[in-house]
């Protein structure tokens, strides 16, 4: 792992692999680190192309944190990554890491493309997630009980189905995601928090694809709609009969339009 640091002098860290093109993967928070991509054989494939860089982003894996959290902050540190690439960057964003990665856009010039899988973004006036199980994260995390916690984001916030959380419960990274339950939930809070403003975007012309799945929350469709209107050189892809984690449910699909997008942006 090498590490950066960030505005605040915090590391951040990243794991180098491969050759080519850089391409930075954000997780998609739910207490995911860096070891995200490597299910369904994701970086693997990505290696053979790019030089990857895949980003343990604030208080996960071997990232550092600090005493004050803002979800700011947290884009301040995908920029420096980005900045620290001696060429212009492919930038994948899974979920919240989408929207890390979208709000990066306004902290660096050093990127080449965007890929933006369902950034989490409150539209309107629908909710993320209802006050009710924001509450009831926080007394799962005061009684220690981390695992239901995370089965509580992934289906009442996430929208996973009972067969896809039971998918991922059997990944190696799960008792990783348990353990960063804090994470979890004070991210939650800042998402929850965190207003889109489309004008902010107007002046960002880099080529983005903004990956959906036609069996998402209709939260997710409605977000990844607004920024495909802010955004003056986008396109959406539909992953057909998938949901939020096609990642997991459909890997070959998912990265063949990774590939498709990065080759002809």
């Amino acid at each position: 792992m090498r590490t950066i640091k960030s505005t605040d002098g915090t590391a951040i860290a990243f794991e180098q692999t491969g050759s080519g093109p850089p391409l930075v993967l954000l997780p998609p928070g739910g207490g995911n680190d860096h070891t995200r991509w490597e299910l369904s054989g994701l970086r693997e494939t990505f290696t053979r192309q790019f030089t990857t860089y895949a980003v343990d982003t604030r208080g996960l894996g071997q990232s550092g944190d600090a005493d004050q959290y803002s979800l700011e902050q947290e884009f301040e540190d995908v920029a420096a990554v980005v900045n620290s690439i001696n060429e212009p960057v492919n930038l994948l964003g899974h979920s919240f890491g989408a929207l890390l990665a979208l709000n990066a856009a306004l902290f660096t010039d050093n990127l080449r493309t965007l890929i933006l899988y369902e950034p989490p973004i409150k539209i309107g006036e629908q909710e993320l997630y209802s006050r009710e199980v924001l509450a009831e994260m926080k007394r799962l995390l005061e009684n220690g009980e981390k695992e239901q916690l995370l089965i509580t984001f992934l289906r009442d916030v996430g929208g996973a189905s009972p067969d896809e959380i039971n998918m991922l419960r059997k990944a190696p990274n799960w008792q990783n995601r348990v353990d960063a339950a804090h994470v979890i939930l004070r991210g939650l809070e800042a998402v929850g928090n965190y207003r889109f403003d489309a004008d902010r975007f107007a002046e960002i012309t880099t080529p983005t694809v903004l990956l959906t799945g036609s069996e998402s929350p209709q939260l997710l469709k409605d977000a990844t709609e607004a920024v495909y209107k802010a955004l003056p050189n986008s396109r959406i892809v539909t992953f057909e009969g998938h949901g939020h984690v096609a990642t997991v449910t459909a890997p070959k699909l998912f990265i063949d339009e990774v590939f498709s997008f990065i080759n002809n942006p």
